[in-house]
Protein backbone atom coordinates (compact mmCIF):
# COMPACT_ATOMS: atom_id res chain seq x y z
CA UNK A 1 0.00 0.00 0.00
CA UNK A 2 2.56 2.61 0.89
CA UNK A 3 4.87 4.04 -1.42
CA UNK A 4 8.76 3.94 -1.09
CA UNK A 5 9.65 4.57 2.51
CA UNK A 6 10.20 8.59 1.39
CA UNK A 7 7.46 8.73 4.13
CA UNK A 8 9.55 7.22 6.76
CA UNK A 9 11.46 9.49 9.08
CA UNK A 10 14.57 7.65 8.20
CA UNK A 11 14.58 6.77 4.11
CA UNK A 12 16.20 4.29 2.44
CA UNK A 13 18.10 5.49 -0.53
CA UNK A 14 16.51 5.36 -3.73
CA UNK A 15 17.58 1.81 -5.27
CA UNK A 16 19.32 3.20 -8.35
CA UNK A 17 21.89 4.72 -5.82
CA UNK A 18 22.11 1.28 -4.05
CA UNK A 19 25.25 -0.31 -5.07
CA UNK A 20 25.21 -3.20 -2.63
CA UNK A 21 23.07 -6.09 -2.38
CA UNK A 22 22.06 -7.76 0.81
CA UNK A 23 21.34 -11.00 0.93
CA UNK A 24 19.51 -12.90 -1.97
CA UNK A 25 22.74 -14.68 -3.63
CA UNK A 26 20.65 -17.57 -4.68
CA UNK A 27 17.90 -14.77 -6.68
CA UNK A 28 21.07 -12.77 -7.99
CA UNK A 29 22.67 -16.15 -9.58
CA UNK A 30 19.29 -16.96 -11.14
CA UNK A 31 19.86 -13.41 -12.72
CA UNK A 32 22.94 -13.62 -13.91
CA UNK A 33 23.21 -17.42 -15.00
CA UNK A 34 20.57 -16.70 -17.18
CA UNK A 35 22.10 -13.66 -18.69
CA UNK A 36 25.07 -15.38 -19.21
CA UNK A 37 22.95 -18.33 -21.55
CA UNK A 38 22.74 -15.51 -24.10
CA UNK A 39 19.20 -16.72 -24.11
CA UNK A 40 17.41 -14.68 -20.74
CA UNK A 41 14.05 -14.16 -20.70
CA UNK A 42 12.82 -11.21 -22.17
CA UNK A 43 10.46 -10.48 -19.02
CA UNK A 44 10.59 -11.51 -15.53
CA UNK A 45 8.46 -10.58 -12.24
CA UNK A 46 10.24 -9.99 -9.29
CA UNK A 47 8.09 -10.46 -6.23
CA UNK A 48 7.88 -10.57 -2.47
CA UNK A 49 7.44 -8.59 0.60
CA UNK A 50 8.18 -4.81 0.65
CA UNK A 51 11.16 -3.62 1.33
CA UNK A 52 13.70 -6.70 1.38
CA UNK A 53 15.38 -6.05 -2.19
CA UNK A 54 13.68 -6.61 -5.05
CA UNK A 55 14.10 -3.41 -6.75
CA UNK A 56 17.96 -3.21 -5.49
CA UNK A 57 18.33 -6.49 -7.54
CA UNK A 58 16.69 -5.25 -10.48
CA UNK A 59 18.90 -1.89 -10.71
CA UNK A 60 21.57 -4.40 -9.91
CA UNK A 61 20.56 -5.91 -12.87
CA UNK A 62 20.32 -3.13 -15.14
CA UNK A 63 23.37 -1.67 -14.53
CA UNK A 64 25.20 -5.34 -15.17
CA UNK A 65 23.39 -5.60 -18.42
CA UNK A 66 24.06 -1.86 -19.74
CA UNK A 67 27.72 -2.25 -19.13
CA UNK A 68 28.14 -5.59 -20.52
CA UNK A 69 25.84 -5.51 -23.64
CA UNK A 70 27.46 -9.21 -24.82
CA UNK A 71 26.64 -11.75 -22.66
CA UNK A 72 29.01 -14.16 -24.49
CA UNK A 73 31.80 -11.82 -23.21
CA UNK A 74 34.51 -13.03 -21.08
CA UNK A 75 33.85 -10.99 -18.65
CA UNK A 76 30.53 -11.77 -18.48
CA UNK A 77 31.02 -15.36 -18.15
CA UNK A 78 33.70 -14.63 -15.63
CA UNK A 79 31.40 -12.92 -13.06
CA UNK A 80 30.06 -13.90 -10.15
CA UNK A 81 27.80 -11.33 -9.32
CA UNK A 82 26.35 -8.76 -10.70
CA UNK A 83 28.28 -6.18 -9.24
CA UNK A 84 29.57 -3.65 -11.32
CA UNK A 85 32.21 -0.72 -10.37
CA UNK A 86 30.23 2.63 -8.31
CA UNK A 87 32.43 4.73 -10.47
CA UNK A 88 31.70 3.51 -14.13
CA UNK A 89 29.80 5.77 -16.02
CA UNK A 90 27.06 3.21 -16.14
CA UNK A 91 26.57 3.44 -12.47
CA UNK A 92 27.15 7.08 -12.19
CA UNK A 93 24.26 7.78 -14.85
CA UNK A 94 21.54 5.30 -13.59
CA UNK A 95 22.17 6.58 -10.07
CA UNK A 96 21.00 9.95 -11.18
CA UNK A 97 18.59 8.86 -13.38
CA UNK A 98 19.79 9.75 -16.84
CA UNK A 99 21.17 6.92 -18.80
CA UNK A 100 19.97 6.36 -22.14
CA UNK A 101 19.34 2.44 -21.91
CA UNK A 102 16.95 2.98 -18.93
CA UNK A 103 13.44 3.17 -18.40
CA UNK A 104 11.89 3.67 -15.21
CA UNK A 105 7.85 2.84 -14.50
CA UNK A 106 6.95 4.40 -10.85
CA UNK A 107 4.52 6.93 -9.46
CA UNK A 108 4.92 10.54 -10.39
CA UNK A 109 4.13 13.47 -8.58
CA UNK A 110 0.85 15.18 -10.65
CA UNK A 111 1.15 19.07 -11.77
CA UNK A 112 0.16 20.36 -7.70
CA UNK A 113 3.26 18.51 -6.78
CA UNK A 114 0.66 15.41 -5.38
CA UNK A 115 2.16 11.65 -5.57
CA UNK A 116 -0.16 10.11 -8.13
CA UNK A 117 -1.79 6.85 -6.33
CA UNK A 118 -1.00 4.58 -9.71
CA UNK A 119 1.46 4.89 -12.66
CA UNK A 120 -0.43 5.90 -15.74
CA UNK A 121 -1.26 4.70 -19.44
CA UNK A 122 0.49 8.01 -20.40
CA UNK A 123 3.97 6.57 -18.72
CA UNK A 124 3.57 3.37 -19.39
CA UNK A 125 3.08 4.07 -22.84
CA UNK A 126 6.62 5.70 -22.80
CA UNK A 127 8.07 2.04 -23.35
CA UNK A 128 6.82 2.29 -27.22
CA UNK A 129 9.15 5.13 -28.13
CA UNK A 130 11.79 3.73 -25.65
CA UNK A 131 11.59 0.64 -27.05
CA UNK A 132 12.24 2.12 -31.08
CA UNK A 133 13.07 0.45 -34.11
CA UNK A 134 17.10 1.92 -33.32
CA UNK A 135 16.89 0.07 -29.83
CA UNK A 136 18.72 -3.31 -31.61
CA UNK A 137 21.17 -1.43 -33.00
CA UNK A 138 22.03 0.61 -29.67
CA UNK A 139 22.73 -2.75 -27.91
CA UNK A 140 20.34 -3.63 -24.80
CA UNK A 141 17.32 -1.21 -23.00
CA UNK A 142 15.84 -1.68 -19.72
CA UNK A 143 12.71 -1.13 -18.75
CA UNK A 144 12.36 -1.36 -14.46
CA UNK A 145 8.36 -1.14 -13.80
CA UNK A 146 8.57 -0.58 -9.52
CA UNK A 147 5.66 -1.58 -9.33
CA UNK A 148 3.42 -3.53 -11.29
CA UNK A 149 0.92 -3.38 -8.86
CA UNK A 150 0.57 0.09 -8.98
CA UNK A 151 -0.67 0.24 -12.46
CA UNK A 152 -3.84 1.37 -13.52
CA UNK A 153 -5.76 -0.95 -15.95
CA UNK A 154 -5.11 0.62 -19.16
CA UNK A 155 -1.43 1.22 -18.18
CA UNK A 156 -1.30 -2.47 -17.17
CA UNK A 157 -3.01 -3.13 -21.38
CA UNK A 158 -0.37 -1.26 -22.39
CA UNK A 159 2.58 -2.98 -20.95
CA UNK A 160 1.03 -6.46 -21.70
CA UNK A 161 1.13 -5.40 -25.53
CA UNK A 162 4.73 -4.23 -25.70
CA UNK A 163 5.17 -7.68 -23.42
CA UNK A 164 3.45 -9.83 -26.18
CA UNK A 165 5.97 -8.40 -29.02
CA UNK A 166 9.00 -7.73 -27.05
CA UNK A 167 11.97 -5.85 -29.29
CA UNK A 168 14.86 -7.55 -29.29
CA UNK A 169 17.79 -7.01 -26.49
CA UNK A 170 15.07 -6.14 -24.29
CA UNK A 171 14.69 -6.84 -20.68
CA UNK A 172 11.60 -5.98 -18.26
CA UNK A 173 11.79 -5.85 -14.81
CA UNK A 174 8.78 -6.16 -13.27
CA UNK A 175 8.82 -5.77 -9.37
CA UNK A 176 5.44 -6.78 -7.61
CA UNK A 177 4.49 -6.85 -3.86
CA UNK A 178 1.96 -9.26 -4.86
CA UNK A 179 2.87 -11.35 -7.51
CA UNK A 180 -0.13 -13.53 -7.91
CA UNK A 181 -2.61 -10.61 -8.54
CA UNK A 182 -0.72 -9.40 -11.14
CA UNK A 183 -3.21 -10.08 -14.13
CA UNK A 184 -2.46 -13.72 -15.61
CA UNK A 185 -1.99 -12.19 -18.51
CA UNK A 186 1.04 -10.12 -17.98
CA UNK A 187 2.37 -13.41 -15.49
CA UNK A 188 2.20 -16.10 -17.92
CA UNK A 189 4.62 -13.43 -20.02
CA UNK A 190 7.05 -13.27 -17.32
CA UNK A 191 9.61 -15.64 -15.84
CA UNK A 192 8.87 -15.62 -12.06
CA UNK A 193 11.16 -14.89 -9.50
CA UNK A 194 9.91 -15.10 -5.80
CA UNK A 195 12.29 -13.21 -3.56
CA UNK A 196 12.34 -14.32 0.50
CA UNK A 197 11.83 -11.96 3.26
CA UNK A 198 16.19 -11.23 4.45
CA UNK A 199 17.82 -13.13 7.53
CA UNK A 200 18.17 -10.42 10.45
CA UNK A 201 21.76 -9.94 10.13
CA UNK A 202 21.64 -8.66 6.22
CA UNK A 203 18.27 -6.06 7.83
CA UNK A 204 21.04 -4.63 10.51
CA UNK A 205 23.51 -4.44 7.64
CA UNK A 206 21.56 -2.48 5.08
CA UNK A 207 19.41 -0.70 7.34
CA UNK A 208 22.73 0.27 9.11
CA UNK A 209 24.11 1.65 6.27
CA UNK A 210 20.90 3.18 5.29
CA UNK A 211 20.39 5.25 8.33
CA UNK A 212 24.15 6.05 8.58
CA UNK A 213 24.40 4.06 12.44
CA UNK A 214 26.59 1.33 13.83
CA UNK A 215 25.54 -2.50 13.31
CA UNK A 216 25.28 -2.56 17.12
CA UNK A 217 22.89 0.11 17.91
CA UNK A 218 20.16 -1.37 20.50
CA UNK A 219 17.25 0.82 18.51
CA UNK A 220 18.40 -0.79 14.72
CA UNK A 221 18.56 -4.14 16.33
CA UNK A 222 15.33 -4.04 17.90
CA UNK A 223 13.52 -3.05 14.66
CA UNK A 224 15.53 -5.42 12.66
CA UNK A 225 14.14 -8.21 14.63
CA UNK A 226 10.52 -6.91 14.09
CA UNK A 227 11.04 -6.20 10.37
CA UNK A 228 10.25 -9.39 9.30
CA UNK A 229 12.84 -9.08 7.11
CA UNK A 230 12.38 -5.56 5.54
CA UNK A 231 14.80 -3.26 5.63
CA UNK A 232 12.36 -0.55 4.78
CA UNK A 233 10.15 -1.45 7.40
CA UNK A 234 13.51 -1.84 9.65
CA UNK A 235 13.78 1.90 8.78
CA UNK A 236 10.26 2.96 9.59
CA UNK A 237 10.37 1.46 13.20
CA UNK A 238 13.17 3.31 13.79
CA UNK A 239 11.46 6.78 13.69
CA UNK A 240 9.24 7.98 16.82
CA UNK A 241 6.65 5.30 18.29
CA UNK A 242 6.56 3.59 15.52
CA UNK A 243 7.44 0.03 16.96
CA UNK A 244 4.83 0.48 19.89
CA UNK A 245 2.23 1.55 17.16
CA UNK A 246 3.29 -1.35 15.22
CA UNK A 247 2.76 -3.74 18.29
CA UNK A 248 -0.71 -2.10 19.37
CA UNK A 249 -1.82 -2.59 15.58
CA UNK A 250 -1.55 -6.62 15.74
CA UNK A 251 -2.98 -6.94 18.63
CA UNK A 252 -6.31 -5.45 17.50
CA UNK A 253 -6.04 -7.70 14.48
CA UNK A 254 -5.16 -10.54 16.36
CA UNK A 255 -9.10 -9.54 17.99
CA UNK A 256 -11.13 -9.12 14.95
CA UNK A 257 -13.81 -9.67 13.97
CA UNK A 258 -13.84 -7.59 18.01
CA UNK A 259 -13.00 -4.55 17.32
CA UNK A 260 -12.95 -2.13 20.76
CA UNK A 261 -13.88 1.52 20.13
CA UNK A 262 -11.51 2.76 22.94
CA UNK A 263 -8.51 0.82 21.44
CA UNK A 264 -9.21 2.43 18.07
CA UNK A 265 -9.07 5.76 19.57
CA UNK A 266 -6.17 5.13 21.40
CA UNK A 267 -4.61 4.00 18.05
CA UNK A 268 -5.55 7.10 16.65
CA UNK A 269 -3.68 9.46 19.19
CA UNK A 270 -0.69 7.76 18.10
CA UNK A 271 -0.61 9.09 14.61
CA UNK A 272 0.03 12.67 14.70
CA UNK A 273 -0.73 14.42 11.44
CA UNK A 274 2.61 14.95 11.18
CA UNK A 275 4.13 12.11 11.58
CA UNK A 276 4.16 10.06 8.22
CA UNK A 277 6.70 7.53 9.35
CA UNK A 278 3.82 6.48 12.12
CA UNK A 279 1.35 6.28 9.51
CA UNK A 280 3.24 4.24 7.18
CA UNK A 281 3.88 1.65 9.98
CA UNK A 282 0.16 1.63 10.73
CA UNK A 283 -0.18 0.80 6.98
CA UNK A 284 2.22 -1.64 6.80
CA UNK A 285 1.12 -3.94 9.25
CA UNK A 286 -2.14 -3.80 8.21
CA UNK A 287 -1.07 -4.59 4.55
CA UNK A 288 1.32 -7.15 5.69
CA UNK A 289 -1.60 -9.32 7.97
CA UNK A 290 -4.45 -8.99 4.95
CA UNK A 291 -1.42 -10.38 3.06
CA UNK A 292 -0.61 -13.15 5.34
CA UNK A 293 -4.73 -14.25 5.75
CA UNK A 294 -4.99 -14.49 1.92
CA UNK A 295 -1.99 -16.33 1.61
CA UNK A 296 -3.15 -18.86 4.23
CA UNK A 297 -6.76 -18.96 3.22
CA UNK A 298 -5.94 -18.98 -0.62
CA UNK A 299 -3.55 -21.96 -0.02
CA UNK A 300 -5.97 -24.24 2.05
CA UNK A 301 -9.10 -23.28 -0.41
CA UNK A 302 -10.56 -22.24 3.41
CA UNK A 303 -13.89 -20.12 3.29
CA UNK A 304 -13.75 -18.81 -0.09
CA UNK A 305 -16.77 -16.29 0.48
CA UNK A 306 -14.35 -15.14 3.22
CA UNK A 307 -11.19 -15.11 1.16
CA UNK A 308 -13.23 -12.97 -1.62
CA UNK A 309 -14.47 -10.25 1.18
CA UNK A 310 -11.16 -9.90 2.39
CA UNK A 311 -9.69 -9.04 -1.17
CA UNK A 312 -12.28 -6.63 -2.03
CA UNK A 313 -11.65 -4.63 1.34
CA UNK A 314 -7.81 -4.74 0.77
CA UNK A 315 -8.40 -3.36 -2.61
CA UNK A 316 -10.75 -0.33 -0.77
CA UNK A 317 -8.23 0.14 2.21
CA UNK A 318 -5.10 0.30 -0.52
CA UNK A 319 -7.09 3.29 -1.84
CA UNK A 320 -7.86 4.59 1.90
CA UNK A 321 -4.44 4.28 3.12
CA UNK A 322 -2.59 5.80 -0.45
CA UNK A 323 -5.25 8.88 0.05
CA UNK A 324 -4.18 9.84 3.55
CA UNK A 325 -0.77 9.58 2.69
CA UNK A 326 -0.70 11.83 -0.24
CA UNK A 327 -2.96 14.31 0.93
CA UNK A 328 -2.40 14.44 4.82
CA UNK A 329 -5.75 13.64 6.01
CA UNK A 330 -6.69 13.01 9.38
CA UNK A 331 -5.07 9.48 10.49
CA UNK A 332 -8.19 8.57 12.94
CA UNK A 333 -10.62 8.74 10.63
CA UNK A 334 -8.51 6.09 8.47
CA UNK A 335 -7.95 3.68 11.87
CA UNK A 336 -11.93 3.35 12.56
CA UNK A 337 -12.65 2.91 8.52
CA UNK A 338 -9.97 0.46 8.30
CA UNK A 339 -11.07 -1.97 11.26
CA UNK A 340 -14.70 -1.48 10.24
CA UNK A 341 -14.01 -2.80 6.98
CA UNK A 342 -11.65 -6.02 8.40
CA UNK A 343 -14.22 -6.72 11.27
CA UNK A 344 -17.23 -7.08 8.60
CA UNK A 345 -15.12 -9.25 6.12
CA UNK A 346 -13.98 -11.58 8.71
CA UNK A 347 -16.94 -12.55 10.37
Amino acid sequence: MSPRQAEAEIAAPHPRETSQLFGHRQEETALLNAYKSGRIAHAWLIGGAQGIGKATLAYRMARFVLSHRDPLAPAVQRAETLAIEPSLPVARQIASGSHGGLLSLERTANDKGVLRTVITVDETRETISFFGSTAAAEGWRVCIVDTVDELNPNAANALLKILEEPPQQSLFLLISHAPARVLPTIQSRCRKLQMRPLEIPDVIAAAALASSRDGDDAALKEAASASEGSVSRALTLLGGDALKLQQRTAALLAALPKVDPRELHALGDLLPLSDRAALAAFIDGIDRWISERLRIDGASNANLPRLARLAEVWEKIARAARDTQDYNLERKPLVFSVFSMLSDATR
